[in-house]
């Protein structure tokens, strides 16, 4: 019998922690244009420079050259301009660290994985918990090759990180690399520069409460004036008292503006952050504020009127409504989206698939979503997958963090809490069990469906598998009403029952049935040509 894993418990998962809204500042004079591209160049140049002393200060950091990192920034802008430069390179000094762990970790199982797989002959087939030699003479060669690439690598990334030395890009990496490969963007070397322009410009402001409107640098009044402390070096360009510029738009926040207005109108903290977007042309600005934890709702209370429980897709989420039973209700309900465009446009269709599948869940009533913890970090190697390079273009285009997180906070305006299960054996269990008693002549249930099923069952405390109940001993059923539910607490309750050898009824003798599979164990006249010809061989 196949070894199960444990199946972890469903649990509530936690709303957001903080709030971002966008607003267009339009109708820019070009001397609002000028003076922002004057700011957001000087203030990123000091905030390469500080990225630069910052990895060079590696692992030797301390409070004290800390200080001094700000006292050489705060001549050359503002105490709060300086304040805000040190903490994003912290923030991406920390980063960094954390994408250097991980790709160390992926170096790890990479190599882990080529070694196994150099030690077995060539040819031989793996198993489902490990893979099997290479294909070929030559497939095992290149990997041998690649075996001392990757070793090689892995130890330049340890020595990197025991030395505290990272590798970071202000700008992007990719859009640096895009320079030598213009045509193949599609781009020209002005618009490249515009772009590498505008990623390294910084114009962003910590919020501060207890000052006036939540932030003394780039400061919002309730009726939407937008002024901007400028650095020191641009005091000149000053159109407002104490060295401020006043841009001549407004700015009303259409996406919780009262909210916003609320906090600034009580002095309390706001981030804003000024950026352009070089292929339209437009200037953006974002508000961004932290709120406090919500208390988390328990599961029974979220579970009273039932669930919707989600199965995400590349390319659609396949949703069905649960009642409190675990029997579906109705007929299942697709969503779809595209990602093959760009970032935004991915985005886009991700936010309206998830704003249409919480306006059903408000139709219905329910007040929770079950959605699989799917977490594709460790699945993407091509090391782990071999050859099967569509599957690992599947699963890597599968916004699975993404849209967790962006349905995480969209049901937290909505009151809606979002449940998260165990996507163990979701997807073959939910087939085997609920694909076919779900299909009719009217209704074409897919493989996807199944596993929303499986999904709301999961969450609700419900086994995946359907109630069978085991024939009675005769007609009078004397035993009363029997199942073959498990309990609650029996591990291993989800997966199928194992098939007990001997005989299903009590009116068969013992041992009945053992030799139903050998044609020739049977009480026939006719055997089969293979023992004829075993029995007339000498």
């Amino acid at each position: 019998m196949t070894e199960v894993r444990a199946i972890e418990a469903p649990f509530v998962a936690g709303g957001p922690s903080g709030v971002a809204v966008r607003d267009r500042l339009k109708n820019l004079t070009a001397e609002d244009e000028q003076v922002l591209r004057l700011v957001g160049a000087h203030l990123g140049a000091l905030a390469s420079g500080d990225l630069k002393t910052r990895c060079a200060d590696g692992l030797a950091h301390d409070h004290q050259t800390w200080a001094a990192r700000k006292r050489e920034l705060t001549a050359l802008s503002s105490a709060r301009w300086a304040g805000a430069i040190t903490k994003a390179s912290h923030d991406q000094w920390a980063l960094a660290r954390r994408c250097q762990a991980a790709h160390i970790a992926d170096l790890q199982a990479a190599i882990a994985t080529i070694r196994h797989r150099l030690s077995l002959p060539v040819g031989e087939k793996g198993t489902r918990k490990a893979p099997g030699g290479y294909r070929s003479a030559q497939e095992w060669h290149a990997k041998s090759r690649r075996l001392r690439v990757l070793t090689d690598r892995l130890r330049r990334e340890r020595a990197d990180q025991q030395a505290g030395i990272v590798h970071i890009v202000r700008g992007g990496k990719r859009l640096a690399r895009t320079r030598h490969h213009l045509d193949a963007a599609g781009l020209t070397e002005t618009e490249w520069l515009q772009k590498w322009q505008a990623a390294r410009w910084f114009l962003a402001a910590d919020g501060e409460s207890g000052k006036r409107y939540g932030n003394e640098t780039i400061r919002i009044t309730p009726d939407g004036e937008v002024s901007i402390r400028l650095p020191t070096p641009l005091a000149h360009l000053a159109n407002a008292p104490h060295g401020r510029y006043t841009l001549t738009t407004r700015v009303t926040f259409a996406h919780r503006g009262t909210e916003w207005r609320d906090r600034i109108e009580a002095n309390r903290a706001v981030a804003y952050r000024i950026h352009l977007d070089p292929d339209r042309g437009r200037w953006y600005i974002t508000a961004s504020w932290q709120t406090p934890p919500a208390p988390t709702v328990p599961m029974s209370a979220a579970l009273v009127h039932g669930v919707i429980a989600v199965d995400t897709n590349a390319d659609h989420l396949a949703a069905w409504r649960l009642d409190v039973h675990g029997n579906p209700i109705g007929n299942p309900r697709h969503f779809p989206y595209d990602l093959t465009g760009n970032a935004d446009y991915r985005d886009a269709q991700v936010r309206h698939a998830l704003t249409r599948l919480l306006h059903w869940a408000q139709t219905c009533g329910v007040k929770a979503i079950a959605i699989e913890d799917l977490d594709f970090a460790a699945e993407k190697t091509r090391e782990k997958h071999g050859r099967h390079k569509r599957f690992r273009q599947l699963i890597s285009g599968m916004p699975t963090g993404k849209l967790r997180a962006r349905l995480t906070a969209m049901a937290d305006a909505s009151g809606i809490a979002i449940i998260a299960t165990d996507p163990a054996y979701t997807s073959k269990w939910g087939a085997q069990h609920w694909q076919a008693p779900l299909t009719s002549k009217k209704r074409a249930t897919t493989r996807h469906d199944a596993a929303a099923v499986a999904i709301g069952r999961r969450a609700l405390g419900h086994p995946i598998r359907r109630r069978t109940a085991p024939p009675p001993a005769h007609q009078s059923d004397e035993q009363g009403h029997r199942t073959a539910q498990a309990r609650t607490g029996t591990r291993g309750r989800e997966e199928p029952r194992p098939r007990i050898p001997g005989p299903r009824t009590r009116s068969a003798p013992p041992g009945y049935g053992q030799n139903a599979g050998d044609q020739n164990a049977q009480h026939r006249s006719e055997r089969s040509a293979e023992h004829v010809q075993l029995m007339l061989s000498p």
